[in-house]
């Protein structure tokens, strides 16, 4: 296990570039298994989820290849199914919660898939039910073992069909679609989720041949076809490293500029950092945040407090509640953050007050943070990073703190960001990754 040792207080200055994005890595590298051509990612980011997920790849027989730092082939061609019921592949996919995505494609190419219950970030109860509900309407059979939390699903053949799903669940919709995509006739997906990791998958999945309609609404028409064929795909930046960025630079008074973000791929999430004062500037497709000293959260029309809460696309995602709520604590005024997803995100707050930040936890989904308005700094501390993004938030906590921080547990945060220690040293940090 590793840490890393901050010494916070320094301003950060030059230009950044985001990472390519991490849950769209995931889906299309799983993709990748519905056709036995070569198919080409570019931007794909060096971090620990991305990383198991390829070498469950290569146990499962595909043939993958590292163009460079971050562009790869895969290839599908002979796949090991019998690989699926190894103890390798057991205990390497239960720590990974992406490995889910695996059974869609696996089931509409091969008719079966096994995995054992998923793993990943412990921020509270994370049900499957709209992936495997989904499954057996398209005429998939379900098994579960419950001694062994072993999930087994199995299908002659997928037939088109019209879905309403529990919830707009973005792993669970790329799933469907990925099974979806081989299976005879046609399939209606209703309340599908519409991220911009979802948009990319279908538009990948078009080019390989598929038929999908509807892309970037709730609504995804699907035809099915007998087969796919290779294709390039290109991932986009990370949009949580983007918001982080922001947040990163307005906490520690720092002057950023964050490159090539995509920016009409950031729907909601620049405004919700504006809410906070925040000041940025637009150029081209970067976004450059100066050096500001205060930023003050705004109120509602009537002059209530300013409430931010995470949703389904458009609206804000959860993924960016855990910074929003740390960049608040020096902002002027008062802010109640409301993670309405996931019951366990926001109890990494005790570490903020440990610092001496003004939070009270109101409830396991609601919090409400007073601003200090940078009168009076953070304080150092030793903590642990328990889920990745609330590591990055405790990360930006650390760089405004006045003193030297550890964070413990950063295999957290090397999940999702990519060698962040170097390259927020390259802007001016002081972070040293000790083993």
């Amino acid at each position: 296990m590793s840490s890393f040792k901050i010494k916070g207080g320094s301003r950060l200055r030059g230009e950044i570039i985001p990472q390519g994005s991490k849950n769209e890595a995931l889906q299309v590298i799983c993709a990748t298994l519905l056709t036995s051509e070569k198919v080409i990612i570019k931007n794909i980011p060096d971090i620990i989820d991305v990383n198991n997920l390829i070498d469950l790849m290569r146990g499962l027989g595909v043939e993958v290849n590292r163009i460079n730092n971050s562009d790869y082939s895969l290839c599908a061609g002979d796949i090991n199914i019998d690989y699926l019921l190894t103890e390798e592949f057991i205990n390497k996919s239960a720590s990974l919660r992406g490995s889910l995505m695996l059974i869609g494609p696996l089931i509409a190419r091969f008719g079966k898939g096994y995995i054992p219950r998923p793993g990943g970030d412990k921020i509270g109860r994370r049900r499957v039910d709209t992936h495997i509900n989904g499954f057996i309407k398209l005429g998939a059979k379900f098994d579960y073992n419950a001694r062994e939390d072993f999930y087994k699903i199995e299908a002659q053949h997928l037939q088109g069909c019209y879905l309403l799903l529990e919830e707009a669940s973005v792993t669970g919709t790329a799933n469907i679609i990925m099974a979806a995509v081989l299976a005879k006739g046609k399939s209606t997906i209703y309340h599908a989720a519409c991220e911009p990791y979802i948009q990319q998958l279908c538009r990948m999945l078009n080019i390989m041949g598929a038929k999908i309609s509807g892309i970037g609404s709730n609504l995804l028409t699907i035809e099915g076809v007998s087969e796919l064929a290779g294709c390039e795909h290109t991932l986009l930046p990370d949009m949580i490293e983007v918001g982080s960025f922001i947040g990163l630079a307005a906490m520690t008074k720092s002057e950023i500029l964050i490159k090539d973000v995509s920016y009409k791929d950031l729907g909601i999430i620049p405004y919700s950092f504006s809410r906070l004062g925040i000041k940025f500037e637009r150029i081209n497709d970067d976004i450059f945040v100066p050096e500001q000293h205060h930023y003050e959260i705004e109120t509602f029309i009537d002059g209530s407090i300013m409430t931010i809460d995470d949703a389904p696309w458009p609206g804000l995602t959860p993924d960016l509640l855990s910074v929003i709520l740390v960049v608040a604590t020096q902002a002027k005024g008062s802010i109640l953050i409301h993670q309405k997803m996931f019951e366990s995100r926001l109890f990494f707050v005790d570490k903020l007050i440990d610092m001496g930040a003004q939070i009270i936890l109101c409830d396991p989904h609601r919090a409400t943070v007073i601003g200090l308005d940078n009168q009076i700094h953070l304080r150092p501390t030793n903590m642990t990073s328990p889920d990745i993004r609330a590591g990055v938030a405790l990360l930006i906590a650390a760089l405004s703190a006045d003193g030297t921080s550890i964070i413990n547990n950063i295999d957290q945060i090397d999940r999702g960001y990519q060698h962040i220690d170097k390259r927020l040293n390259n802007i001016g940090a002081e972070i040293v990754r000790i083993k």
